[in-house]
């Protein structure tokens, strides 16, 4: 059993990995470059974080700034998107009779993040529910427009979504939301390397998405990506020295974010590592890589729904590097609620060594099965993935 096609991961090969989405996968030479950042900090911790990090944290945020198409002074770093869904959601003053609008595909981290501060404010969230199986983008803008008021203070969209790995037209949703005066907060967790991004094109409020899933970046890299007059009322999750520290000549901004307290920063600063170890994987660079993601995952929907005797459930532009399908639910079984403990889940992985991620709807169709399509995937992967879906989903019949 095979889990890629090469030796550039460290994946197990007694595993076959079809949910890149969720944590991604770091390349072997990335977990390098990583190891040696990591050997110079425990070498002198004081010369590397006082002397060295500033510097090296500016080079990633150059490099992520040309890669996103954003600006560089309103881009700060975060350990993840649900830390930047946080950290906006902490800065806005919401109060009684506010309304937050979201989608009923949002990510349920981020969706409890909503609740706390909605609730801890008396606002009220407003769920727009977006169609799935769904024909066309378009079913999208309506939905989250359709669910607006002279109330609605913000709207929390996903820019592709988690469950449904659904791309949103993320442009066109958060242009109409600006034009009735509404500000927009981009959950945008998997779309940096997944899809091409130009983050001032799009012009949302606020924009955060992850450095670790489809950029390859190591775990705890991610950013916040924030318009130029919503920088002045932003603060860090953790307030640290920036918010008395002297004018450098630095954005505000930046001051408060780049030092929040020690951690380990090594896997922000193997960021421009990790975009040239991706783009050096296809001849034509990151746009051959999604370009091949892209038409990978369209051709794994294809396996799966050959195998289940259905139509796709979404259109071929509506599909990044993931691709979801609706299954049956299991008779007399109750879902567990616990990401990655759905009984299906588990037995594919345990009888037929598959790796791919069950999530659930509040509404039918209630179950959803989601892969994902990395450059170590092949098609012969979501084929075994087929043959043991309909195996399980025979057995969950038969009880």
């Amino acid at each position: 059993m095979s889990s890629g096609k090469d030796s550039a991961w460290s994946l197990d090969p007694g595993v076959c990995f079809l949910n890149h989405g969720s944590f991604g996968a770091c390349p072997i030479a990335v977990q390098a470059h990583q190891q040696l950042l990591r050997e110079r900090m425990e070498s002198e911790p004081v010369r590397f974080m006082v002397e060295e990090l500033p510097g090296l944290i500016e080079a990633s945020r150059s490099a992520l700034a040309s890669f996103l198409g954003a600006d560089a002074d309103g881009l700060v770093f975060v350990s993840n998107a649900t830390q930047g869904v946080n950290t906006v959601l902490a800065s806005l003053p919401f109060a009684g009779g506010d309304e937050i609008v979201t989608t009923d595909h949002e990510y349920n981290a981020c969706r409890c993040a909503l609740e706390h501060y909605a609730g801890r404010a008396g606002a009220k969230i407003v769920v727009a529910p977006v169609p799935f199986p769904i024909r066309e983008p378009s079913q999208v803008t309506e939905a989250v427009l359709g669910a607006v008021t002279a109330r609605t203070r913000l709207a929390m969209i996903s820019h592709i979504t988690s469950p449904s790995a659904l791309i949103f037209p993320i442009g066109a949703i958060v242009r109409e939301l600006r034009e009735r005066g509404v500000v927009s907060l981009v959950d945008g967790a998997h779309a940096p390397g997944m899809v091409a991004l130009n983050l001032n094109a799009i012009d949302a409020d606020y924009y955060t998405g992850n450095c670790h899933k489809w950029m390859c970046a190591p775990k705890g890299a991610a950013f916040l990506h924030v318009r130029a007059d919503r920088r002045g009322a932003l603060m860090p999750m953790s307030i640290s020295h920036g918010y008395n520290a002297p004018d450098d000549g630095r954005p505000a901004l930046h001051r408060l974010f780049d030092w929040t307290g020690t951690s380990d920063p090594t896997a922000l600063a193997s960021i421009p590592c990790a975009i040239e170890t991706v783009s050096a994987l296809m001849a034509d660079g990151w746009e051959g890589v999604m370009r091949a993601n892209h038409d990978l995952a369209v051709r794994a929907r294809d396996v799966l729904c050959e195998a289940l005797g259905c139509d796709p459930p979404a259109p071929d532009e509506m599909l990044g590097s993931m691709a979801a399908m609706p299954i049956p639910d299991a008779p007399g079984k109750t879902p567990s609620g616990r990401p990655y403990h759905d009984a299906l889940q588990v037995e594919i992985l345990r009888r037929h060594g598959v790796q791919a991620p069950v999530s659930y709807f509040p509404r039918a169709p209630k179950r959803v099965m989601r892969v994902s399509a990395q450059r170590y995937n092949t098609v012969e992967q979501y084929q075994r993935l087929a043959s043991a879906l309909v195996e399980e989903l025979a057995r969950d019949r038969r009880g």
